[in-house]
């Protein structure tokens, strides 16, 4: 395992692949309802569409026009945030939690399998060019 082709790529490409993982992990252990949950919940939101956003600019695997599967994942990621802020502003915690819950294991489950395919910058990290 490799860290160079990651850290070759720039600054932006490391924020995209680490930020929201690490604040989601951390967001999950955290009390709550609290102050800190909500301050670290309002920065994984940001954080996530930034991520979903930027994958947009990301064209390596390409399978319609410039785009591929995860970009309709982005979508998916874009509308779970949505929903989730939605449904905590209504006052439905359980929606919000399932929403958030599954937001964050299967865009980061899911995602990071598709970024693993051969060709692909994590394949490289992982398994050598």
């Amino acid at each position: 395992m490799s860290l160079t082709p990651l850290f070759s790529a720039g600054p932006v490409v490391v924020a995209h692949a680490l930020l929201a993982v690490a604040v989601g992990a951390l967001q999950i252990t955290l009390r709550k309802g609290a102050a800190m949950h909500r301050l670290f919940g309002w920065c994984w939101v940001v954080l996530m569409a930034l991520v979903a956003l930027s994958s947009f600019g990301i064209h390596e695997f390409r399978l319609f026009g410039p785009f591929s599967p995860i970009h309709l994942l982005s979508i998916l990621v874009l509308y779970s945030l949505w929903k989730g802020v939605g449904h905590v502003r209504r006052g439905n915690i359980n929606g919000h939690r399932r929403a958030m819950i599954s937001l964050y294991l299967y865009a980061m489950v899911l995602t990071g399998a598709l970024t693993l395919l051969p060709g692909r910058m994590m394949h490289a990290v992982f398994f050598g060019a």
